[in-house]
């Protein structure tokens, strides 16, 4: 009976510390995107030094998707009284501004800005317009917002209504480009140049709920069974990048070459911040477990260490896209698989 309770008792005091060292990762996370924030916009940078110091290129380049992320952790940080509820209003008052005036097309933003003008900065030559998928992590953050704030004070009130105007702006039937499916891209200057339909297993998925559920320029049914599951061929074992879940961790070694498999983390990650992978389901997948599968297979490359990279192991995994000391780069699990 008292090993029970001395059992119970470092139960309760491990989980304690977990419960702050999660509160702390929290907390610093959150600093980047309100110390670092870029002061006229409000906005995430897409990159800043711990330092203080910007590369030259970088220091007013505010982005959208990630911002998104940002205008989530503004809320977390007022839930966890890192600030208070009326200086995280200001601050997303300023945001939202920032999203009302600055270059949009179509109603989506671009990846990037310059944060003290509001005028698109090409992520790419030819990517100097709308870009769906960063918007759509945006539209995911701003929805939380009003949420948040819809039944607050007059202030709050009104914040969450320009939200909305924002949200109900986004025309996803536009970046259908006449077809079935969802693109990524669309510029002024090159139209559909860049031709980048966006289907299947990714880290997309929200921009194809949010276009279907959009009160003022939904997508039919089709779009999403024809562009996002492509047909059904999300459910294709033979891709390298398929849906983890639909077959098993040793039989993902099918391809002859250098092979992903399961993605960079990224994946499980971005669109579920809005939406809760917990039940969701449908005739392609669990999505829940699609995100545990992909994470265990994460965690088992790095356990494992076919390349023996320096580090890795059960304490140190969590493969994603970042920037590296060979610039940015997509970090995932990968074999070595020779067919026989």
């Amino acid at each position: 009976m008292e090993t029970g309770k001395w059992q119970h008792r470092i139960t309760r005091t491990i989980a304690a510390a977990d419960s702050a060292l999660f509160r702390l990762v929290q907390q610093q996370t959150f600093q980047y995107f309100w110390d670092g924030a870029e002061p006229v916009s409000g906005l995430g940078r897409e990159r800043f030094h711990v330092d203080g110091n910007y590369p030259a290129n970088d220091k007013n380049v505010v982005t959208s998707g990630g911002a998104g992320f940002g205008v989530m952790a503004i809320l977390v940080a007022i839930e966890r009284g890192f600030i208070s509820r009326e200086a995280g209003r200001k601050q997303l008052e300023k945001i939202v501004h920032f999203l009302e005036t600055a270059d949009r097309f179509h109603g989506a933003w671009p990846h990037w800005w310059n944060g003290e003008t509001g005028k698109v900065k090409p992520f790419g030559r030819k990517d100097n317009g709308g870009d769906l998928v960063e918007t759509s992590y945006m539209i995911q953050g701003l929805l939380c917002v009003r949420q948040y704030f819809q039944n607050g004070s007059r202030e709050e009130k009104t914040l969450a209504a320009r939200v909305d105007q924002l949200w109900k702006e986004v025309d996803f039937n536009w970046y259908r480009n006449g077809k079935n499916v969802l693109y990524w891209h669309w510029s002024p200057e090159y139209g559909w140049e860049m031709n980048f339909p966006v289907r299947g297993y990714n880290e997309c998925l929200i921009m194809y709920v949010l276009a279907a559920s959009s009160p003022t320029h939904s997508v039919p049914a089709a779009v999403y069974h024809e562009g996002w599951a492509d047909n059904g061929k999300i459910k294709d074992v033979n891709k390298p990048d398929g849906i983890a879940a639909n077959y098993p961790y040793q039989l993902q070694m099918k391809h002859q070459g250098d092979a992903w498999n399961g993605g960079p983390l990224f994946w499980a990650h971005y669109s579920y911040l809005g939406l809760d992978p917990r039940g969701l389901k449908d005739q392609y997948a669990d999505y829940w477990s699609e995100n545990r599968n992909q994470a265990l297979i994460n965690y088992q490359w790095c356990v494992d260490n076919p390349k023996k990279f320096k580090g890795y192991g059960p304490d140190n995994w969590g493969l994603t896209s970042s920037y590296s000391t060979v610039g940015y780069a997509g970090h995932a699990q990968r074999w070595k698989v020779i067919l026989a």
